[in-house]
């Protein structure tokens, strides 16, 4: 058995034993090799959050109803039942949270806000007390000497608008979700420099109205093909009517769940190309170019061609999210792949496709592609508290390293990438997952709200405090 191997075997006062004993054999890569990157000055170590998977408080201070509210209260919708009316109580509990991203040396944090936090109905009168929750989020980050970085919207749409025209099914929600981005820029842009638009517009439109996965729960893919559409109308007004309305300089985005998609064989490689096309071209090319295919077109119900220059609008940086490859072959694929390992949700586990994916984006999008974060990287794994009280989670210890080994070889094959978030902070509400699914570098006691940082958090910490990585010997 290898030393790796055997390493995993131990835990707890055992295993931190052999760290002071052999400190050769069980101790960190990081301590004796002497293969080291270092990141560029200035890059960003961060991890996320979204609203309504922490914030809890989901009737406080005159806050709407949202889908996730509705579809999590409706039986058999998220395993167990489950819901996120407290979650990890952020709303009341934010400042031992930041509190603990600061100690793990995180520079940033992204969070979204939530729009019916802050205008319950999505249209008319915005929530004082809703806007002031993150006048007090934002202020607590910057005394912690953490940039804010807001998502304006992860998935919680204001119920009222569902009710009312559709949700994203009707484009006239395009101009007010324009509005409530002004009235963000508005108010918090004196502080705040970093936005991004949409997370994972793919989601949104796929499992929220194509498979019904998500909410709000409708199964129609003629519709979910119009909801992807005006997801990008809406990504388009809102980048104009933020920059109106900035009070400073802005950067602004967008957040796309990518993946690489490759053959499983070297004859697959035209069908690899071909679904990468069609699955990050589908908003790449509108976002970066301007155009869509004409087999989108064809999907699209409400369709204008004046719609792209709209789309089309100047950002300052692309957000990925990735957390594992796609497969093709003309013949089949097994499940699971040789030599590969997977997370809890059955993801393959495999870092040399984030290198590649930031490679593609880069080289195919050339003179087109701002410079790029890595937003989302992270794993869900069962894991305990020892009998020390602490979690030594090594797989996604040696996840996040593998990861994050990746994007410094593509900084070094010339990527513009300008840093990474670790998803998660915090143990949260997984969406439809419930609390059966744990992504945080922070364990979560649900029933007490205790915070406990995991091996994984400490290992990141340092990372993030040295901003030098120990890279693979071959």
């Amino acid at each position: 058995m290898s030393k790796p191997n055997m390493f995993r075997c131990i835990t707890g006062a055992a295993r931190r034993l052999l760290q002071k004993l052999c400190p050769c054999c069980f101790g960190s890569k990081e301590q004796h090799s002497g293969n080291q990157f270092e990141f560029p000055q200035g890059f960003v170590w961060g991890t996320g959050t979204s609203a309504y998977q922490v914030e809890g408080a989901w009737q406080k201070d005159g806050k709407g109803e949202s889908i996730w509210d509705r579809f999590s209260h409706t039986p058999g919708k998220v395993k167990n039942n489950e819901n996120g009316d407290v979650a990890c109580d952020q709303y009341n509990l934010y400042p031992q949270d930041f509190a603990l991203a600061r100690k793990l040396n995180c520079n940033s944090y992204r969070f979204s806000i939530s729009w019916p936090r802050v205008q319950p109905t999505g249209r008319g009168e915005f929530n004082e007390a809703g806007m002031a929750f993150y006048d007090r989020i934002i202020d607590e980050l910057l005394a912690q000497g953490i940039e804010p970085f807001i998502t304006l919207y992860h998935w919680d749409l204001p119920q009222a608008l569902q009710d009312e025209m559709g949700g994203w099914a009707s484009r006239e929600i395009a101009p007010l979700f324009a509005e409530f981005a002004a009235k963000m820029v508005e108010r918090y842009s004196d502080r705040v420099k970093f936005w991004t638009t949409f997370n994972e517009p793919w989601c949104t439109s796929f499992l929220g109205y194509h498979n019904g996965y998500h909410a709000p729960g409708i199964k129609d893919p003629k519709v979910a093909a119009q909801v992807a559409h005006n997801l990008l109308l809406s990504h388009g007004m809102a980048c104009q009517a933020a920059r109106a309305r900035a009070k400073q300089p802005i950067e602004l985005g967008i957040v796309l769940n990518l993946t690489i998609t490759e053959g499983l064989n070297p004859e697959d490689a035209d069908m690899a190309e071909a679904a990468w096309r069609r699955d990050c071209g589908y908003y790449l090319e509108p976002l970066l170019k301007g155009v869509y295919p004409q087999s989108v077109i064809d999907e699209i119900g409400d369709y204008r061609p004046e719609d792209m220059a709209v789309i089309k609008q100047p950002m300052d940086f692309l957000g990925i999210n990735f957390y594992s490859r796609g497969l093709v072959s003309n013949g089949p694929i097994p499940y699971p792949v040789p030599g590969s390992t997977y997370t809890q949700m059955g993801w393959e586990v495999h870092p040399e496709s984030l290198r590649n994916l930031l490679n593609h984006i880069w080289n195919d999008y050339k003179g087109l592609s701002p410079k790029l974060y890595v937003t989302e990287n992270g794993a869900a794994y069962a894991e305990t508290i020892d009998d020390n009280g602490t979690i030594p989670d090594f797989q996604r210890v040696d996840f996040l390293k593998g990861h994050i080994q990746q994007v410094a070889l593509a900084i070094k094959d010339g990527v513009d990438v300008r840093g990474y978030f670790a998803w998660s902070l915090l143990d949260n509400f997984e969406w439809a997952e419930g609390y059966d699914r744990r992504f945080g570098i922070v364990y979560v006691d649900f029933t007490t709200q205790k915070r406990i940082v995991k091996d994984s958090g400490k290992w990141f910490s340092r990372l993030a405090k040295s901003n030098t990585i120990a890279m693979p010997e071959h």
